[in-house]
């Protein structure tokens, strides 16, 4: 299927590694430019290489910490014409409650959340403008069944959950689309890195270990594993495409079933 993505713009935050990486390789492939993103220069250069033999379209780089304000107005001014974008950049960490100080609080909501609140209010004139754009932010299961082992991570991604149906709303009637997807357990970086710990704490492998962590932690997910970052990224891509052109306003889930409704 053509997704027609061919030389349409993208930004992909946080997409040297993990999902967005995934994302930024599904939408490359599809004939997108799209605007590679990490902290390093470094981390930034070395996805670049690795996407380039599968890319049909071009790839920038741009490195900076999208959490900071000056550095998304940075972004911005380099590269004023993003079409579609995509808010990944994200952090968590497992934490008892007790043990969660303000800092902590204050550091997810302006990593998750309000980096993607910046960038949309940079970009959405343009896409207004042009009367054309995607916004979609990659939100989680576990904004709708909060984790208890990590309250600070849930509340950010509920957080985005509401604030993209806001902005949806903001844009009826126009060729704007503004969606959230919610990955369940993906194999993404960080949470191979968090398995792989827990894992050798208990002296079993992390294959081993990521069954039964899948199990135990998301006893509810009908995919019995973790999805790959691929499996969700094929989702973004369709979403971000002028083929889904009708599908805005949604929470789109790519959680393996793990959120136990039918609807």
């Amino acid at each position: 299927m053509d997704l027609q993505l061919t030389e349409k713009r993208a930004l992909v935050t946080g997409s040297t590694a993990g999902i967005g990486f995934a994302i930024a390789e599904a939408l490359s492939r599809e004939g997108a430019t799209v605007i590679v993103n990490g902290r390093k220069q470094k981390s930034v250069d070395a996805a670049i290489t690795r996407l380039a033999p599968d890319a049909a379209g071009r790839l920038v780089g741009f490195a900076g910490d999208l959490s900071d304000p000056d550095t998304a107005e940075q972004l911005a001014r380099e590269h004023p014409d993003v079409e579609i974008l995509v808010n990944n950049l994200g952090i968590y960490e497992p934490k008892v409650f007790e043990d969660i100080p303000d800092e902590d609080w204050r550091r997810f909501f302006e990593v998750n959340v309000l980096s993607g609140v910046r960038l949309c209010r940079l970009y959405l004139p343009g896409m207004r403008a042009r009367n054309w754009g995607r916004i979609i932010f990659i939100s989680s299961e576990s904004g709708i069944q909060i984790p208890a082992e990590m309250i600070h991570y849930g509340m950010s991604k509920t957080a985005q959950l509401a604030i993209s149906r806001g902005l949806a709303e903001t844009v009826a009637g126009t060729a704007i689309t503004v969606n959230s997807i919610l990955p369940g357990p993906t194999k993404s970086r960080g949470v191979l890195s968090f398995v792989e710990a827990l894992a050798g704490q208990e002296g079993k492998s992390a294959e081993a270990f990521a069954k039964t962590f899948v199990q135990e932690a998301r006893p509810t997910s009908l995919l019995r594993r973790l999805a790959t970052p691929h499996e969700v990224a094929t989702l973004v891509a369709y979403v971000a495409s002028p083929l889904a052109s009708a599908t805005t306003g949604a929470a789109l889930r790519v959680d393996g079933g793990v959120v136990k409704t039918a609807f």
